[in-house]
């Protein structure tokens, strides 16, 4: 996707027929054989065939058809539009950048993408000032993105310049090849230093907004481990197996110990202690700048060149603070620190 005034993925304009005759994908699906023809995504290739854009032997197939040789393909991939978002002269933090991706350092309080009531002031906008291409197999408002963060959520996530990449790193991403390791300070003691949640997770009946532990939800897979354990709180790593959304924070709630500053699932917390503890959960409650989440660290696969990529991203300067009192509260407690993987 290029920046406003230039193209955008989302085509609309007319644009002339390709024709293409099969000749060795006898028995491969339509929507296969496009996607690796075209470098598009499969959701793509469906977006065309439902637009009256493929032709199979002259008539409008559907995307599940299995071709033969000697099988005339007719297609047409409209012209891009121009984008509706703004390019925003924003600063990013560009931890790396090459012709196929970006890892981008987010700052906690910025919004992925663009929606409603976010329609200035996103990574996007910022995206489209700095990075002349994007993937645009996202669409329109989500050019490049290949996993998101929280508004409130700090750390690294990888944007991805060209369909071909963001494909891959998707096709990773659904394989679990990616691996995404956060830190996360929770609410009370858990009775376990390692443990998996392993729940399903769904939009709540009654809160659209909300996300829950749901049955007949998307299955969402979860593994903590115990960084440090504080007077009425614990610091966790936490590492995604799967990518729901709200995923760390529905089931960190599930357990009864959620996210140290989490508004949507553990407002109030804090007032479940009792004694001297109580005192000191208020006053981390009231230091507390945001939910305490950040993804620290990011490992995955190029996906063009098979290189193996680390990063690691230090927590922010408003946790950090909150970590450096926490600490000598949790040394005043007489409390330990687990070992370090």
């Amino acid at each position: 996707m290029n920046a406003p005034g230039s193209p955008g993925p989302e085509a609309t304009e007319p644009s002339a027929w390709q024709t293409h005759r099969v000749e060795n994908a006898t028995g491969e699906r339509l929507d296969v054989y496009l996607a690796e023809k075209f470098s598009l995504s499969r959701t793509r290739v469906v977006q065309l065939v439902q637009g009256g854009n493929v032709l199979l032997n002259g008539a409008v197939p559907k995307k599940r058809d299995s071709l033969e040789v000697g099988d005339t393909l007719q297609v047409r991939i409209p012209e891009p539009v121009l984008s509706p978002i703004a390019a925003e002269a924003i600063p990013l933090a560009i931890v790396h950048e090459d012709e196929d991706l970006l890892v981008i350092d987010k700052p906690a309080g910025m919004v992925v993408h663009p929606a409603p009531g976010h329609r200035r002031g996103t990574l996007v906008n910022a995206l489209l000032h700095h990075v002349k291409d994007l993937s645009g197999i996202g669409g329109v408002l989500r050019p490049g993105i290949v996993h998101r963060l929280d508004k409130d959520t700090s750390g690294l996530l990888i944007v991805a310049k060209s369909d071909t990449s963001h494909r891959r790193l998707a096709d990773a991403l659904r394989a679990r090849e990616i691996r995404r390791r956060y830190l996360t300070l929770v609410w009370g003691h858990l009775p376990e230093a390692s443990f998996t949640v392993d729940q399903p997770i769904a939009r709540q009946p009654t809160d659209r907004k909300r996300m829950a532990v749901v049955g007949g939800g998307r299955r969402a897979v979860t593994r903590f481990r115990r960084v440090e354990r504080w007077a009425a709180a614990e610091l966790l790593q936490a590492q995604l197996e799967t990518g729901r959304t709200h995923q760390i924070r529905v089931h960190l709630a599930f357990t009864g110990h959620p996210v140290v500053g989490d508004a949507l699932y553990g407002a109030g917390r804090e007032r479940g202690f009792s004694g001297a503890t109580r005192g000191w959960a208020l006053e981390l409650a009231r230091r507390t700048p945001r939910q305490f989440l950040h993804a620290a660290e990011l490992r995955f696969v190029h996906p063009r060149t098979g290189a193996e990529m680390l990063y690691s991203s230090p927590l922010p300067a408003d946790l950090q603070k909150l970590v450096d009192w926490g600490r000598q509260g949790f040394a005043d407690q007489g409390a330990r620190s687990e070992p370090s993987a």
